[in-house]
């Protein structure tokens, strides 16, 4: 528990602090911005900054860094250092340009902003990558809650077409007419399941594996024993440390925001909340899997038997500390963030396409054009994976390996977009290799990919890091040749 509690602690000074440097380097300042400029009462409108906040920590969160937090605390105490540090100096500054960036852009997409700054090539395959991430998205997030659901009544078809129904309204509708009233609701229930379980945390103060007695893999649960912790446990906790998929949001709520200096709040702010969500599940987790002198899983509902899925932990925890209360906020973290979630990749996929082919989105009808097919493409993908037995274990993995290796090309558009604006480029440089290392070194060493022996993998994984280092030296060296005195930011 103390090293929760210092955990806490440096995630709160990393807004404060690392925070606060990242907003003085990018230097937000007055100008105009989308949400007035480009008003068309759709996807552009002005929102109360407090419904912003709400919206983009719900849109970012999901069920991320609650199932996410849970399968990590798998590898032991190191969840701890990666979801701290992860977060302050890498997801939480991944998330604050690239929603600056897209507010300087217009309010511009992601395969924009990479198009921008890595080239029209890089720009096609990031809007293929971009909208089929979007799409697994909004798939695994119509069946997982579904298969909830229909265990408390009706059929899982029926709630498949319910969850979609509302996907396509959702989708369609301006973002103040659902979105903006039902999300700041959503993100408080949350919130508020998250603080009671600090407060049980705390009263029970169990006895948890510090930092301090060793980060090695623990890896408790079946299966994971052969998963090595680098790189794995960056793959399984993406999104209470970073992930990719948070880039397709941010221009979402750059789109709706008044001023640029709400930027740290809301986009900075956001993430390392969700950075203190994944932490208080984490060691939730750990007291469910390695408390002593008895696991957390003996002592809750042992009628049910000792289940290490993430589901099954949230369920247990919830209602056996929170009681009735917390079987709600089980149901609303569990069922409705995953929808929300979904639907707003639906509509982040339906304004990609849009700028692509640079069709405007005020009238009912265009979107249809591109949400039709957009809909029959997700409805294919679930059809798959409802008829394949293991399908929404095979695209959960392939998501989360995805939604990483999105993290690697935003941070290189960033990192390009520094270095060419002359500011400190290295706060998105190290974080870039790091994830770029990661994410090959798991397509090398993963069953779901290579599968290559390990040592190979890591001697690979090296070999990467070595290449994209020589080729970022490169190119700059040719950038600052090219730059000149009066580039402005």
């Amino acid at each position: 528990m103390i090293t929760f509690l210092i955990s806490l602690a440096l995630l709160v000074l990393g807004y404060l602090l690392y925070g606060r440097f990242v907003e003085r380097m990018f230097g937000p300042d007055d100008r105009v911005t989308p949400a007035v400029s480009k008003a068309d009462g759709i996807d552009y409108i002005v929102l109360p900054n407090w419904k912003i906040f709400m919206i983009q920590f719900l849109n970012i969160a999901g069920t991320g860094p609650i199932f996410g937090a849970i399968m990590g605390a798998k590898f032991g105490p190191s969840a701890y250092l990666w979801i701290v540090f992860g977060c302050i100096f890498a997801g939480a500054v991944h998330d604050y340009l690239s929603g600056m960036l897209s507010l300087r852009h217009g309010g511009a997409g992601l395969p924009d902003l990479v198009g921008n700054y890595l080239g029209g090539r890089t720009k096609r395959v990031m809007l293929v990558f971009s909208v089929l991430l979007l799409s697994m998205v909004g798939a695994v997030f119509v069946y997982s809650p579904a298969e909830i659901l229909k265990g408390m009544w009706g059929s899982g078809t029926f709630w498949i077409i319910v969850i979609f129904v509302y996907y396509i309204i959702a989708t369609m509708l301006p973002i103040d007419k659902i979105i903006g009233k039902v999300y700041p609701l959503f993100a408080f229930s949350l919130l508020f399941m998250a603080a009671g379980l600090m407060v049980c945390l705390l009263l029970k103060w169990p006895a948890l594996p510090e930092i301090w007695e060793g980060v090695d893999n623990m890896a408790i649960a079946t299966g994971h024993e052969s998963e090595p912790l680098l790189p794995c446990l960056f793959i399984t906790i993406a999104c209470g440390a970073i992930s990719g998929f948070h880039a397709t949001q941010s221009p979402l709520m750059a789109r709706c925001m008044k001023s640029e200096r709400m930027g740290r709040p809301i986009f900075y702010g956001a993430m390392i909340t969700e950075g203190i969500v994944a932490l208080i599940w984490a060691t939730v987790a750990m007291f469910f899997f390695y408390n002593t002198p008895e696991p957390g899983h003996t002592l809750l509902a042992a009628e049910n038997g000792y289940a290490t899925s993430a589901p099954a932990v949230v369920s247990l925890v919830c209602n056996d500390w929170l009681g009735i209360v917390g079987g709600i906020l089980a149901l609303l973290g569990v069922v409705a963030a995953p929808i929300t979630s979904g639907d707003t990749a639906f509509r982040s996929a339906r304004l990609i396409i849009a700028d692509f082919i640079h069709l405007e989105q005020r009238s009912i009808a265009k979107r249809l054009y591109i949400c039709i097919p957009l809909f029959a493409a997700a409805i294919a993908l679930l059809m798959w994976q409802i008829g394949n037995p293991d399908g929404f274990n095979v695209i959960w993995k392939y998501f989360g390996w995805a939604n990483q290796t999105l993290a690697v090309f935003t941070l290189w558009t960033l990192t390009v977009y520094l270095v060419l604006h002359k500011k400190p480029y290295c706060v998105t440089l190290v974080p870039a290799l790091f994830m770029t290392v990661t994410c090959s070194t798991f397509l090398f060493i993963s069953k779901q990919a290579l599968h290559l022996d390990t040592t190979l993998s890591y001697v690979l994984g090296g070999l990467t890091f070595v290449f994209a280092l020589i080729w970022f030296i490169t190119w700059k060296r040719k950038a600052d040749e090219r730059l000149r005195p009066d580039t402005h930011s």
